[in-house]
């Protein structure tokens, strides 16, 4: 019986990374060769593994985001979309450098600020072959503080060193930890080593820029406004400190969601629609 032929995630260079030119009156596989385009695909592929963004959030990109929702939310998620799309494509210079700048995405849980964020890093590090990586900041807290047992399999400089290097950063849930001076100290170490190399960064936080008192109100009867939680009643300079807050707005332009009730739940209402 025959051996069933061989099957190749590549049928152009057989999963050997090169195309190999034969040299004239030869059987062999000599002569020239150049790299295959998949060497490029698998090298984009597994720099998306190495960015840890979790499983709930891989197969989230700028073009199925969706902005179905009308209204004015409807058009802030349009904006915000449009936001991304032209950091991307103006991501590379013309003079060949990267931009030095990142995002920060403001709105209440559940309004699609990490599903941009995870979409801008997925397309830097498919579009340039950038090195990323996704951290969300409750997480590092606890690990960092696991860390310090002399039992602990990671050490403080393994979980901080690349966040402080890695080419494009999203720090997610910004403010989320209460602010002890661990929390506020860890922040500020990752925050101004990046500010420090002019490395991109992108932070998402539940957190409003300003007070509720200070922005208009969006209706005179209060009741047709939509209740203030606790992330829109507390600013993001309470949580993290205003030169911390400062420093963001040096690094990041505000992607305002303020607007949006819940896009979590205008995708599954799309989704039972059609």
């Amino acid at each position: 019986m025959l051996d069933a032929p061989a099957r190749y995630r590549c049928t152009v260079c057989r999963d050997r990374g090169w195309i190999v030119s034969r040299a004239p009156d030869d059987g062999l596989d000599s002569g020239s060769a150049r790299p295959c385009d998949c060497r490029g695909r698998q090298r984009g592929e597994r720099l998306l593994e190495e960015t840890g963004i979790p499983e709930r959030y891989r197969q989230c990109t700028l073009e199925n985001f969706l902005v179905a929702d009308g209204g004015v939310a409807g058009e802030e998620l349009v904006r915000a979309r449009a936001t991304c799309q032209s950091y991307v494509e103006g991501f590379l210079a013309s003079d060949g450098t990267f931009c030095q700048s990142g995002l920060l995405f403001v709105g209440r849980v559940g309004v699609g600020k990490t599903h941009l964020a995870v979409a801008v890093l997925r397309e830097l590090v498919r579009r340039f072959g950038l090195p990323g990586r996704f951290v969300d900041f409750t997480t590092l807290v606890h690990r960092m503080q696991v860390s310090f047992d002399p039992t602990s399999e990671e050490s403080r400089r393994q979980l901080l060193d690349p966040l402080g290097s890695v080419d494009v950063l999203v720090l997610d849930e910004l403010g989320a930890q209460k602010p002890t001076p661990f929390v506020r100290d860890l922040l500020y170490l990752i925050v101004n080593t990046r500010y420090a190399r002019r490395l991109p960064t992108l932070f998402t936080t539940n957190f409003a820029l300003e007070a509720p008192s200070a922005r208009p109100q969006r209706s005179l009867d209060r009741a047709a406004d939509p209740p203030d939680d606790a992330a829109i009643a507390v600013t993001l300079e309470q949580r993290i400190g205003a030169p911390l807050l400062s420093r963001l707005f040096e690094m990041a332009r505000p992607v305002l969601l303020d607007s949006v009730r819940d896009y979590r739940r205008e995708i599954r209402m799309h989704q039972l629609r059609t």
